[in-house]
């Protein structure tokens, strides 16, 4: 009798992969689980580009990463190697370790509270920076390792962790609308709509930002970055066509009329793969700082990183219907570990903290189950090295445009908020609406915290609560002191 080798085929079972990574038992097969591994990778890829724009200072414009010696070009081209090995360890060890199908990279939100908080309002310097990260995750990893992580985020209010990814939602929406000229200051109402019909800027991210939301709503895989790349040509082309002036929405390489090809090849060829000013600076980090400074520095870091990273990972468990009725994440502690992973690594290679990104529902949405999934995306960020000189040519304004096709997509968490229930209302808008007020994701967390055991004890539900829940809300209370009081400022 012939034997049937459809199973085998078909990638359901036998084979190395589909043993491992246990495929027969989350009902995938290999063709699916590679094929969600490339979809998460395409709707996630910009972060190449976006993370080294964030992370990059500009000398008197802009706070970040300013290496002495090295041009802007050149330390955006270590970022964006950096960017990609962080990416790729910390999603290999979600892979293998965790076997989950999220995959991971630096975290927007978490690295402009790095480059814009901590290095810009702060004035701490960029290694201290990475040297506080790469604390954090160290202490993340021991957290993670006695089960202490998975512990307090247990306690998190319900209410709170669905409103999270709204809060970092908005957050990165002013913050790319900001660079977009969209959203600029205003002395009587603090913000106003940017002169979008005389600003090219704000012209260019106009139709960029629309021609990205229709290709995102058509179901383009990649579209994020191909309204980037798009908004970038776009750029080129008006300032080839003499409609603007050199610099002002294309790379310097631009000119009316032409194309300056001695420095399009040294953008090409120039770009900076020597990460070693970047890799291993934090350990400079700890040195001339004074001890309760840089605890305190940590502790801001340990509160913005551990509940960002909670509530992501909640996000991402919600899109991929992952959660349980308690909407807690099942086994939550191993992708923690991978987090906690990618996050020292990512500090000591130069770059801010490492966490799971909502973009892995688009790659669950394709049948991704398992790590055979997050092991695609390893792979692909790898072989993204490629991509390293396209991200210094792209302008912030296009890059941006990320921020805020994500920030928006994010919003769509807020539907699972019993808004009906005050009690679940109050700590939720609070969470939602002081992030983007004050520009801190913590602030926002630490305001649904606050709130949530107020409200429980003022409506006479006061026995829903549980003592980690005021022990946290204390906490959090502490924290507010710390950051408003001045006392980290004067420590620094």
């Amino acid at each position: 009798m012939g034997t049937d080798t459809s199973a085998e085929s078909s990638g359901t079972s036998g084979g190395l992969l589909a043993d491992y990574f246990d495929l027969d038992a989350h009902d995938t097969d290999v063709s699916t689980e590679l094929l969600a591994g490339l979809t998460t990778f395409l709707t996630m890829s910009y972060i190449v580009i976006v993370n080294p724009s964030i992370m990059a200072g500009i000398e008197g414009e802009k706070p970040g990463i300013i290496v002495e010696g090295f041009s802007h070009g050149q330390v955006v081209s270590m970022l964006a190697v950096v960017t990609i090995l962080s990416a790729a360890v910390a999603t290999l060890v979600m892979a293998f370790y965790a076997n989950r199908p999220f995959a991971q990279a630096p975290g927007l939100g978490l690295n402009a509270f790095f480059a814009f908080t901590v290095v810009g309002a702060l004035g701490i310097p960029w290694q201290t920076a990475l040297a506080a990260v790469v604390v954090e995750g160290i202490v993340f990893i021991l957290l993670t390792a006695v089960g202490a992580r998975e512990y307090v985020i247990g306690l998190f209010p319900e209410p709170v962790k669905f409103a999270v990814g709204t809060g970092i939602g908005l957050f990165l929406t002013i913050i790319g609308l900001q660079e977009m000229h969209l959203v600029v200051d205003d002395p009587a109402t603090l913000v106003t709509l940017g002169p979008v019909a005389s600003d090219p800027v704000a012209a260019l991210s106009v139709v960029g930002l629309f021609l990205t939301f229709a290709l995102y709503a058509r179901g383009v895989r990649g579209s994020i970055l191909l309204g980037i790349l798009a908004t970038f040509l776009l750029g080129v082309l008006v300032t080839l066509a003499g409609l603007v002036g050199q610099g002002a929405v294309a790379p310097s390489f631009v000119a009316p009329g032409q194309i300056l090809w001695g420095q399009l090849v040294d953008a090409l060829f120039g770009a900076q793969y020597d990460v070693s000013p970047l890799a291993g600076a934090f350990v400079s980090g700890f040195t001339g700082v004074d001890g309760f400074a840089f605890a305190l520095v940590v502790f801001t870091f340990f509160f913005v990183d551990f509940f960002d990273t909670a509530g992501t990972l909640v996000g991402v468990g919600q899109a991929g219907d992952f959660l349980d009725e308690n909407g807690d994440l099942p086994d939550i502690d191993r992708p923690l570990m991978a987090d906690a992973v990618g996050t020292t690594v990512g500090g000591m290679l130069g770059t801010s903290t490492v966490t799971t990104y909502i973009e892995s529902a688009s790659g669950v949405d394709e049948g991704g189950r398992t790590g055979l999934t997050a092991l695609t995306v390893g792979v692909l960020f790898l072989l993204s090295l490629a991509l390293v000189p396209l991200a210094t040519a792209v302008p912030l304004y296009a890059s941006h445009i990320a921020l805020v096709v994500i920030g928006v997509v994010m919003l769509r968490n807020v539907v699972d908020i019993a808004w009906d229930d005050i009690t679940y209302a109050v700590p939720a808008g609070m969470t939602i609406l002081v992030m983007p007020f004050t520009f801190s994701i913590a602030y926002g967390i630490a305001a649904g915290i606050v709130s949530y055991p107020i409200v429980k004890v003022f409506a006479g539900r006061g026995d829903e609560l549980r003592p980690g829940h005021v022990a946290l809300a204390g906490a959090f209370v502490v924290y507010f002191f710390v950051r408003t009081s001045g006392l980290l400022s004067a420590a620094v």
